[in-house]
């Protein structure tokens, strides 16, 4: 039986609090004494940690280098793009007052700036206010940039990791002496997402065009990468921006071009966050706990010495560092392992259940009866607690790399198969409404997901949809058959199917 301090709810019973009870026994994150802001504790720092590490290589391996701007952006920075600004306007930390005083024994603000500062909602601006500075000639050109940042966006409806005022993130700023230069760049980065997710964090996702009404402010086209968690909602885990000339025009980023004309660069911004760590959450977990795909894992095997005899406590130990340092011989995907020792002075069931919880791939337990017969009790975190293989330690040594990449496979595989068996074809309105509809579904088991449909492009469509299901356009999809055909809520021609569903 599961102690009773497994996860409660289960992810049937309560969607919303299970995810949260992850967080909380995974010992992830927590909230902070500042409203709509999160604590990330050392797990979940050393699981971004990670994920920074290998998006970062694959920015350089792509000719960016990382860069820092300032965390304030004056705001006349902003108000030279009217629909940038008015895109980010109702999220905007603001800035006015630049000292404290002692009133009536109360600190209040005194001393207002002569103008105020914004908290990065996002840095297009600041950096092309910079950029400008720097571009003079079509040799100058490409830039390619990447921040790793915090950014503040004034969040009413608070989320650990999904939706947080301050979050982490990495922001790609870069531009380019042509058009084309600049769409494939746009493309390029996208494809880093898709890459990144499906080799990395087991996560298979769709790729697409968001509609005009969902782009990013400022943006003429907005690429993304959706993924389709467990309550068959989505989660846009990833975007990628093809600017035009727009900000280029209100920073003045100008250069000398080929034929000896000014001309105004093109420029893309893209970007992932913290969400990511949201989305594995959400994607791979069970009712047990966090479940984490290795390559990302802080640690990729746990040991765990069961010491609950004094006199053979310390044969136990020098056994369990035995092994502990020969696994950190080995690597896994060319890194070394990551192996923790557990040796605290506690019961094996208490320990193998923390580490059930915190979502490591492979827990090896050994105690005197298995250092009587040479082996230990190996247990994968994608099967059930209950299976646990009792193989010799030398065997057990050997195979863990071996099993980490099957671990990886599978949990990509059955993402897969639920990504694939929730997303399905709707040809009718009163069937689009059944699928998005719960009470009115005659086929539950079918209800809700990704739905590909028809739609003539109509705002009016999409605003509809919102109001009466929550349902938005995630994408207009890459990589499946465009067939012509009738948009399913009006009966006028349809280019292709879109991807709908309802989100985080």
């Amino acid at each position: 039986m599961k102690p009773q301090n497994a996860i409660t709810p289960t992810r049937e019973e309560d969607f919303p609090e299970w995810y949260q009870q992850v967080i909380r026994v995974a010992d992830l994150a927590e909230n902070s004494e500042v409203r709509g802001c999160m604590v990330i504790k050392p797990w979940g720092y050393a699981l971004w940690e990670n994920m920074q590490a290998i998006l970062d290589r694959m920015f350089k391996d792509t000719g960016h280098q990382n860069v820092y701007f300032p965390l304030f952006i004056p705001l006349s920075h902003l108000q030279k793009e009217a629909e940038h600004v008015e895109g980010f306007a109702k999220e905007c930390a603001v800035v006015t007052h630049h000292r404290l005083e002692l009133q009536d024994g109360k600190l209040v603000p005194a001393s207002p700036l002569n103008e105020p500062l914004v908290v990065r909602p996002t840095s297009e601006t600041i950096i092309g206010a910079t950029v400008a500075k720097w571009v003079k000639s079509y040799r100058d050109l490409p830039i390619l940039l990447n921040q790793w940042a915090n950014v503040v966006r004034w969040e009413m409806r608070p989320r650990l990791f999904l939706r947080t005022a301050e979050f982490l993130w990495q922001e790609g700023h870069t531009a380019h002496e042509t058009e084309t230069e600049a769409i494939e760049e746009t493309e390029r980065m996208l494809h880093i997402y898709e890459t990144f997710a499906r080799d990395y964090l087991a996560l298979p996702v769709l790729s697409g065009e968001k509609t005009a009404s969902e782009r990013f402010p400022g943006a003429l086209r907005t690429y993304c990468i959706e993924t389709l968690v467990q309550d068959r909602k989505a989660i846009q885990a990833g975007t990628s921006h093809f600017l035009g000339q727009n900000f280029a025009h209100a920073s003045g980023i100008q250069f000398q071009s080929r034929s000896g004309q000014l001309e105004y660069a093109w420029t893309t911004s893209w970007g992932v966050s913290t969400r990511l760590i949201g989305t594995l959450i959400m994607m791979h977990s069970d009712d047990d706990g966090f479940v984490l795909p290795p390559r990302v894992a802080p640690a990729h095997v746990v040991i765990i010495p069961i010491t609950t005899k004094e006199e053979t406590r310390a044969t136990v130990l020098s056994q369990a560092e035995s092994i502990c340092a020969k696994l950190r011989e080995q690597s896994f995907h060319g890194q070394p392992l990551r192996v923790e020792l557990d040796t605290r002075d506690l019961g094996g069931g208490v320990k193998n259940w923390e580490w059930i919880k915190k979502g490591v791939p492979i827990r090896l337990e050994l105690g005197p009866r298995d250092l009587e017969s040479g082996s230990v009790a190996l247990s994968r975190r994608d099967h059930s607690p209950k299976d646990k293989q009792f193989i010799p330690v030398g065997q057990a040594i050997a195979e863990v790399p071996d099993l980490l990449a099957d671990i990886q496979k599978n949990l990509l595989i059955r993402a897969t198969q639920f990504r694939d068996a929730h997303t399905h074809s709707i040809d009718s309105q009163e069937a689009f409404y059944q699928f998005f509809t719960p009470k009115n579904s005659n086929k539950p088991e079918i209800h809700g997901g990704f739905a590909l449909s028809h739609w003539n492009g109509s705002l009016a469509i999409e605003e509809k949809l919102k109001a009466d299901l929550k349902v938005t356009i995630r994408c207009i999809p890459r990589g499946i058959s465009a067939e012509p055909g009738k948009c399913i809520f009006t009966g006028e021609p349809s280019i292709q199917r879109v991807v709908f569903a309802k989100s985080y």
